[in-house]
């Protein structure tokens, strides 16, 4: 059979070797699991009933973090469009502009948010501002990647028909490569759009404002109550978020 050829037993062996090397330099515990029962305990005693009075505070700062993710991801898309036709092989001048987009690109992507974060909150202050900034490099470099890619495997027929008829570079590229990609586009911004709700969560634990600012104040202040009612509003308002992007990603492709 296919599934005990030596290779394909090499490969399990390696697996098992790793899962194994990393569940001991982790500390994996795996016999705890079935004693979990007193963290069901602690949330029923400590998070219930949540404290529905808080309710309108935490609407108003779920709308900073939905203005946190939108501006940081689109934004982020304004400037990764023009950059991925630069980081990609088939649309950029020369092979100096390619790698150094790509470079950038890559250098960008690999820095998390949180890392971002961290750097504008001593640099500029606390706020959604820093907030913004840390999700719009990070998005940047994600989104120039993905986009570029796109383009590379875009159809060359209709980019080399209107060079054929005199269209200069740049306009061939405008109007026969984005009409492909746009739909691909959009749903690769709604997703990173998606992504940027919960991390700007997490930013607000490091003073980027938002909910996840009023998360991190609750939890040390063991207002367990009060962070009980946020979560509730999170996981509503993320399942909205996600709801959305399906329906606009299912009519747009």
């Amino acid at each position: 059979m296919v599934w005990f050829r030596k290779r394909y037993i090499i490969y399990a062996f390696i697996i098992l070797f790793i899962t194994l090397f990393s569940m001991e330099i982790t500390e994996f515990q795996w016999w705890i699991f079935p004693s979990l029962s007193y963290v069901f305990s602690f949330i029923e005693s400590r998070f219930f009933p949540p404290d529905w009075s808080i309710l309108p505070l935490l609407l108003q700062e779920t709308l900073v973090t939905f203005g946190i993710a939108f501006l940081g991801t689109f934004i982020a898309l304004l400037v990764a469009i023009p950059l991925s036709f630069a980081a990609a092989s088939n649309t950029s001048m020369n092979n100096y502009i390619y790698y150094l987009n790509r470079f950038s690109l890559s250098g960008l992507r690999s820095i998390p948010e949180i890392v971002f974060g961290l750097v504008f909150v001593v640099a500029i202050g606390l706020g959604p501002f820093a907030a913004v900034l840390a999700i719009l490099l990070h998005n940047v470099g994600v989104l120039g990647k993905l986009i570029s890619e796109l383009i590379e495997a875009s159809d060359k027929g209709p980019q080399e028909a209107m060079k054929s008829v005199g269209a200069t570079p740049r306009i061939a590229n405008t109007f026969s490569i984005v009409p492909q990609i746009w739909p691909n586009v959009l749903s690769h911004y709604f997703y990173r759009f998606e992504v940027a709700i919960r991390t700007s969560l997490i930013l607000g634990f490091v003073g980027g404002g938002g909910i996840g600012q009023q998360i991190f104040n609750q939890y040390q202040s063991f207002y367990y109550d009060g962070m009980a009612m946020s979560i509730i509003v999170i996981i509503v308002f993320v399942i909205f978020v996600d709801m959305f992007g399906s329906f606009v990603r299912k009519r747009v492709i």
